[in-house]
């Protein structure tokens, strides 16, 4: 007689997903907090934002958090600097849609939705929650419930009314609301535009050659042909600082463009780059020379130079320094 071992069913581990639409978070939270949705208004410690998102979970979900999905959208798909910080975090994936001229998010919809399907139909998670506020989710909650998946409603408290769908809300499986003390420790209302904007008295900001040290500009050295015997040696002297201050200004130019001008705007007023910028920046001031610029120190702070004249120029930041735009 063979003996049958007794069927296990056992059903899969816990495990969930965070997915967020960042646009719907960021934009909720800054009306919540300072009456204004424009992400130009206000700045957030992202990295600070989604480790409370994940401890708040862990507080209220059963299982094991598989990542959080982050998406956001940049002009081209071209991560801002903010964007850079939140992507090599552990188990953060960030995802990118395209902003418009107009700062319109295309795309982001379609990529939480094919994401979340996805997830669902291959059996990843058995728990979601989704942090939105677009009607555009709804199939893909009725998808991801058609394989067994619970979807939890994540929203921001509205300062009135609703700022979630209504159909939305009616098929998720569980909603909640995340209120005002949880959001605010990370958003911080950025005055420092507003002040621009509204003290025209206040002192210009200095020129790159006053920040820089107000170093004299040098002489142009000889010609190489009125010295031949020392060809070898000028050569070592690196680059001209006229060559460099324009390969800076045509770096900063591609940057205004492929970056945009709100996301240059978090650079000022200078004169310090963020670590990864500057090593862009002197990426691509070497492509554009042709050889290495590690040996020729004064010729990458004119490289920096130029690369500050271009954005402060863009951005009329100088205007009036001894009756000039700074070069």
């Amino acid at each position: 007689m063979t003996v049958r071992e007794p069927v296990s069913h056992l059903s899969p581990l816990p495990r969930f997903v965070i997915l967020v639409d960042v646009g719907y978070l960021y934009a909720a939270a800054g009306d919540l907090l300072f009456g204004v949705s424009s992400r130009r208004s206000y700045r957030v410690d992202a990295e600070g934002l989604i480790k409370a998102l994940e401890d708040r979970a862990g507080t209220c979900m059963r299982g094991e958090l598989l990542r959080v999905y982050w998406f956001d959208a940049a002009r081209d798909r071209v991560p801002t600097i903010d964007q850079r910080v939140v992507a090599p975090l552990p188990r953060v994936k960030l995802r990118l849609g395209n902003l418009n001229k107009h700062n319109q998010q295309k795309g982001v919809d379609a990529q939480i939705r094919e994401d979340l399907e996805t997830l669902a139909r291959h059996g990843a998670v058995t728990d979601a929650i989704l942090i939105a506020g677009d009607e555009d989710m709804v199939p893909a909650v009725e998808a991801a419930q058609t394989y067994g998946v619970r979807i939890h409603l994540w929203g921001v408290e509205p300062p009135y009314g609703t700022n979630q769908a209504e159909r939305l809300i009616w098929e998720s499986d569980t909603v909640d609301v995340v209120q005002a003390d949880f959001v605010k420790p990370y958003f911080a209302l950025d005055t420092s535009r507003e002040a621009a904007a509204g003290a025209p008295a206040a002192p210009p900001v200095p020129s790159p050659t006053v920040v820089f040290g107000a170093r004299p500009p040098k002489p142009a050295p000889p010609p190489a042909r009125a010295q031949p015997a020392h060809v070898g040696s000028i050569a070592k002297l690196g680059p001209g600082r006229s060559r460099m201050e324009e390969i800076g200004e045509h770096v900063a130019h591609k940057w205004i463009l492929t970056r945009g001008r709100d996301n240059i705007r978090d650079l000022l007023p200078g004169p310090i780059l963020p670590t990864v910028i500057d090593k862009e920046l002197l990426i691509e001031g070497e492509k554009e020379l042709g050889h290495s610029l590690r040996p020729y120190k004064e010729a990458r702070d004119w490289l920096r130079e130029g690369f500050w004249a271009r954005v402060y120029r863009e951005f009329e930041f100088g205007v009036g320094v001894s009756g000039k735009t700074p070069r």
